[in-house]
C-alpha cells in the first residue's frame, strides 16, 4: 500500500514538473526573439528547475505561473502564440515597452486570466475575436498601440456576459463606435477613428 502511494505521489510530482518545464520553455522561447537592453531577463534561465524562481513572474502553491510582469521594461519584439500555453495564467502586464507585430489569437486560451495590459507599445493588425473566449477578464488595456479594425463584437460581449469593467482601446487606428450602455456603466463611447475610415 505506502509502495503505491509513494507511486502516486511520484507521478504527480512528475505532471507538476512537466507543467512548469513547459511554462517555462515558453517563456524562454519568447526570451529568445526579444530584445532586452536593460537586461531585466537574464535569470530566465532554461537550466533551473521551473520559472517560478524567476524575476518578473509569480506562481501559485503549485509552482504553475499566474503572472507575467514585464512593464515599463525597455523590451522589443513580439508576442508570441505559445503564450496562450500558460494555462493558469492570470496577469500577463507587458505595457510601455517596444512589442510589435499582431496579438496573438491564441492568447484566447488563456481563460483564467485576469488582466490583458499591453497599452503603450507598437502593436498592430486587429484585436482577435478569440480574446472574448476570456470570461474572467476585468481589465484590457490595449490602448496606445497601431491596432486597426474594429473591436469585435466577442470582446464586447465580455462587458454585458462576462467580468470586463475596464476595456481601453484609446489612441490607436480603430474605426466603428461603442455606445453607452447605463446597464453596465460601459464608459466608452467612441473608438478612436482611423482618419481615413468612416466612423460606423
Amino acid at each position: 500500500m505506502a509502495s503505491r502511494i509513494l507511486a502516486c505521489l511520484l507521478f504527480a510530482v512528475a505532471i507538476a514538473t512537466v507543467d512548469c518545464n513547459l511554462e517555462g520553455d515558453v517563456l524562454y522561447s519568447w526570451k529568445t526573439q526579444l530584445l532586452d537592453p536593460n537586461s531585466v531577463l537574464p535569470s530566465w534561465d532554461p537550466t533551473l528547475v521551473n520559472p517560478c524562481t524567476w524575476f518578473h513572474v509569480t506562481c501559485n502553491s503549485n509552482n504553475s505561473l499566474t503572472r507575467v510582469d514585464l512593464g515599463n521594461a525597455g523590451l522589443s519584439g513580439p508576442l508570441i502564440p505559445e503564450l496562450g500555453l500558460l494555462a493558469n495564467l492570470q496577469y500577463l502586464e507587458v505595457f510601455g515597452n517596444n512589442i510589435s507585430g499582431t496579438i496573438p489569437a491564441e492568447l484566447g486560451n488563456l481563460t483564467k486570466l485576469v488582466s490583458l495590459d499591453l497599452y503603450h507599445n507598437k502593436l498592430s493588425g486587429p484585436i482577435p475575436t478569440s480574446l472574448g473566449n476570456l470570461g474572467s477578464l476585468s481589465f484590457m488595456r490595449l490602448h496606445g498601440n497601431k491596432l486597426t479594425g474594429t473591436i469585435p463584437a466577442s470582446v464586447i460581449s465580455l462587458i454585458t456576459t462576462g467580468r470586463l469593467r475596464i476595456l481601453n482601446v484609446s489612441n490607436n487606428l480603430l474605426s466603428g463606435t461603442v455606445h453607452r450602455n447605463n446597464s453596465t456603466g460601459l464608459r466608452v463611447t467612441k473608438v478612436i477613428q482611423d482618419p481615413n475610415t468612416p466612423a460606423m
